[in-house]
């Protein structure tokens, strides 16, 4: 009798559709101001308190953010390619209907924020933190990523395709439809909380004495 493998549903991304925005050559961005319909060009915050600031509707092309204290603040609607951050703090931080076009990030501390609707495509990072992190709804394409940290995250709807991962933490994360086929990854912790993962013949094969080790199992 054959088994019916539950149906995987993947990340409904919306489309970002931006018109009519404002373009601002020099911008001076404030603390907890709120900026809506803007288009910036190689925006340069660095090192700036932006903790509650909110972006509605923005475009930034080559905005540099390193160092920028970015804590609770909010994107919504928004498309930001090429970020540049060696060190990215925007822990807590909410971003809805998001498209970061390859980004290269260093430290990204991003624990505790929220994803709703966001697509990540190409880029590298050499840290990302989304530690307790809520995500629902994300695509991440064709990205290279050294240290992924996922501990204690929840993740419904998530789609990693054609990325390279170096370590991948998932100790403590609660995940349904988190589909990693595809996606290269050296090492992974976090065993226990592997329910509500996708993955691919290949991967099991990788996985398997990893699986064994931690059910205490022996292969002879």
């Amino acid at each position: 009798m054959a088994v019916k493998l539950p149906k995987i549903t993947g990340p409904r991304i919306s489309e970002v559709r931006l018109e009519d925005l404002t373009e601002d050559p020099s911008p001076d961005f404030r603390r907890g101001e709120t900026y809506d319909g803007v288009r910036y060009s190689r925006a340069a915050a660095d090192g700036l308190e932006l903790s509650g600031t909110d972006f509605a509707e923005c475009e930034f092309q080559g905005a540099s953010f390193n160092e920028t204290q970015l804590r609770g603040a909010g994107f919504r609607d928004c498309v930001l390619s090429e970020l540049y951050a060696p060190v990215f703090r925007a822990a807590r931080s909410t971003w809805r209907d998001v498209q970061l076009n390859n980004p290269r990030l260093g430290s990204a501390e991003l624990y505790e924020s929220g994803w709703q609707s966001v697509r990540v495509d190409g880029g590298k990072l050499d840290f990302l933190n989304l530690r307790g992190a809520k995500l629902t709804d994300v695509l991440i394409t064709d990205c290279i990523i050294n240290e992924l940290d996922l501990g204690s995250a929840a993740g419904t709807r998530v789609a990693l395709e054609n990325c390279t991962i170096g370590t991948l933490d998932l100790t403590g994360a609660r995940l349904k439809d988190f589909d990693i086929r595809g996606t290269d990854f050296r090492t992974i912790s976090g065993l226990g909380s592997l329910a509500g993962v996708v993955i691919d013949d290949y991967q099991l094969s990788l996985l398997a004495p990893l699986l064994a080790a931690h059910l205490g199992m022996r292969v002879v």
